[in-house]
């Protein structure tokens, strides 16, 4: 492992994650004209607030092991890195949202970017799995896998309704 992080990190980074793909389906639906799309991005707008809910509570029940630093880190590098790992692979601020939306001019455009996010969601999740070392929040942050994969095929599965 590179780094001992513990699940309640993933969690706090998870939650902001959920609330910036809320506010990423809820613009992005208001950009386009598709009934079915925005239909789907505003179903996932909702399921993005219940799994912040969801991770809220699964942070809040962690055993205390699993709150407690696995590494000595006096100036918060750890952090700092998680910060840095989410900048690199989803939205992390409103702002970000609005910037990559310009490129948004139809329901496929929408979709494509929607995907990108949902994988870089997955891809940032197994990154920190790996780095996750006690087994219960391993396997908490599995159920964030699971949940961004979810969206993730409902997102291709429309995708190729709409490009075949």
């Amino acid at each position: 492992m590179m780094f001992g992080f513990n699940a309640a990190e993933v969690f706090n980074i998870a939650i902001e994650i959920e609330e910036n793909g809320r506010v990423f389906y809820r613009k992005a639906r208001e950009r386009i004209a598709d009934p079915e799309v925005k239909e789907i991005f505003r179903d996932l707008e909702q399921q993005e607030m219940e799994h912040k809910r969801r991770f809220q509570e699964m942070k809040e029940g962690l055993p205390r092991q699993a709150t407690e630093r696995t590494v000595w880190d006096p100036e918060n590098e750890l952090d700092r890195y998680l910060k840095m790992m989410a900048d690199q692979h989803v939205f992390r601020t409103e702002d970000e949202v609005e910037e990559r939306l310009r490129g948004v001019n139809d329901a496929v455009d929408a979709l494509r970017l929607a995907i990108e996010f949902e994988k870089d969601s997955v891809i940032f999740f197994l990154s920190m799995q790996d780095a996750t070392e006690e087994e219960k929040g391993r396997e908490l942050i599995g159920l964030l896998i699971k949940e961004e994969q979810s969206h993730l095929r409902r997102l291709s599965v429309q995708l190729q309704k709409l490009t075949h």
